[in-house]
């Protein structure tokens, strides 16, 4: 059975990746500072592992064939990131492992391509963008040099899943239950999302045809790539009326921001909510077969009933 570790697996993105490697057979390790698994993920061996600490990394990560990276610091924290990464590459390197990671469109920078492709290059405009292109410059520097092989899976904002920190759930559905849909861009620009489970799930169809990938990897996940009326439709089926649209208030946030280190940190990234973007593959259908993709009313039926919120055909998950 092949034994893959999870590092961040009490985030959100490591809970969901977690569950669908569970789910789909392998033999899952959650690795966490405090060594506790979250509590849906049954099944798991629960070790502790620090990030910060390479030799803590590696000693979590011994006897495992893949390490999937969902390290993720808060926003405030992203100096953390580069260290963390050159930690698992030593980790990967020193018990011979594959890396699994998820990439971000942050890369790109301002303005954004309207559609990204596997072949478009990086113009990071941002920090966030910078450390994120460094992140992989080192992925790639490592496998060119034959250590650590990777395989980079690509997305856009995340939602789904239990737990808090998306836009999906901090703006978008935060006044739901009281009648109100916050758009934190222009209502009819598109943008790119990936519903986590559909993500999850790609990564265990790559992990299961590496056979057909090389030694580095970049490939995009093409989600939902949809309008803010679009999901306010999808939410109103959800919950089964009508919903007032108002638009996130940045103003406050760039007046504020000076002075709130994580509403400065926001305003960097707010160029993605303002430019049109989305994400094609040439090739992730060829290697993989259909790209995992739950409708977009059911996505987002689901995405609400895990943070809390009532829909006309379910309950609440998380209330």
């Amino acid at each position: 059975m092949t034994k893959i570790a999870i590092l961040g697996a009490n985030g959100r993105l490591g809970r969901v990746v977690a569950k669908a490697f569970i789910d789909a057979g392998f033999d899952v390790r959650t690795v966490t500072r405090t060594g506790k698994v979250p509590a849906e993920l049954k099944g798991a061996t629960a070790v502790a592992g620090d990030a910060l600490d390479r030799q803590s990394l590696v000693r979590a990560t011994a006897g495992v064939d893949i390490v999937f990276n969902g390290l993720n610091p808060i926003y405030t924290d992203w100096g953390k990131c580069l260290p963390m990464a050159e930690n698992v590459m030593a980790a990967c390197h020193a018990n011979d492992t594959l890396h699994l990671f998820p990439g971000t469109v942050y890369n790109y920078g301002s303005p954004m391509p309207a559609v990204i492709t596997e072949d478009t290059p990086f113009h990071p405009t941002t920090e966030k963008g910078r450390i994120r292109c460094a992140m992989e410059d080192l992925f790639r520097r490592e496998a060119e040099a034959g250590r650590v092989r990777t395989i980079i899976l690509r997305a856009g904002d995340f939602f789904g899943g239990s737990g808090s920190g998306s836009w999906f759930d901090l703006v978008v559905a935060a006044k739901i239950s009281k009648g109100i849909y916050t758009a934190p861009g222009p209502a009819d620009l598109v943008h790119e999302w990936a519903y986590l489970p559909d993500f999850a799930v790609g990564f265990v169809a790559l992990a299961r045809n590496l056979d057909k990938l090389g030694f580095y990897e970049a490939l995009n996940f093409p989600g939902h790539a949809v309008t803010e009326l679009e999901i306010k439709a999808a939410a109103e089926k959800a919950v089964g009326r009508p919903l007032k649209m108002t638009s996130m208030a940045w103003w406050v946030l760039r007046a504020g921001s000076p002075f709130v280190a994580m509403w400065r940190e926001i305003v960097s990234m707010s160029y993605l909510r303002f430019e049109p973007h989305q994400l094609a593959s040439a090739r992730l259908e060829g290697i993989i077969g259909a790209i995992p993709h739950t409708p977009l009313d059911q996505a987002v039926t689901e995405a609400l009933e895990d943070i809390g919120i009532a829909t006309v055909n379910g309950t609440a998950k998380a209330a």
